[in-house]
């Protein structure tokens, strides 16, 4: 597993050159907010780049949403330090570059793995 990224380092990747359409590789996951990823995605498209997962950190299950959005909200805060993001990897589309954040929701009876589009525009320091 990658190291653990900084928020600076969050920014920097969020803000790095894509392809700014959607390519064929990765135009199934359009998801602003968080979605399931569908069951027929190559998951191969997808590549590991970075982790905001801190193995040795506290569990955190608060969220922010000081906006009233929701964790479903396509506006809802990148908070870093909150969950889910604290249990987030971050991964690039192989063919266009585009970030996307990845965690899997474990549930009472189900496993959901979840993707959201990474908007810098939307990251916060959930510290500060």
């Amino acid at each position: 597993m990658n190291d653990k990224l900084t928020l600076q380092a969050l920014v920097a990747l969020a803000n790095s050159p894509f392809t700014h359409k959607q390519c064929d590789g990765c135009v199934g996951l359009i998801c602003d907010g968080w979605e399931s990823i569908p069951a027929t995605f190559d998951r191969k498209q997808l590549e590991l780049i970075g982790s905001m997962r801190s193995d040795d950190a506290m569990d955190n299950w608060r969220e922010s949403h000081p906006l009233g959005t929701n964790s479903w909200s396509v506006n809802a805060p990148i908070a870093f330090g909150y969950h889910p993001y604290n249990k987030c990897d971050i991964y690039q589309c192989i063919s266009c570059a585009r970030k996307y954040l990845r965690y899997t929701e474990y549930g009472g009876y189900y496993l959901d793995e979840r993707i959201r589009f990474l908007n810098p525009a939307l990251i916060t320091n959930s510290f500060s």
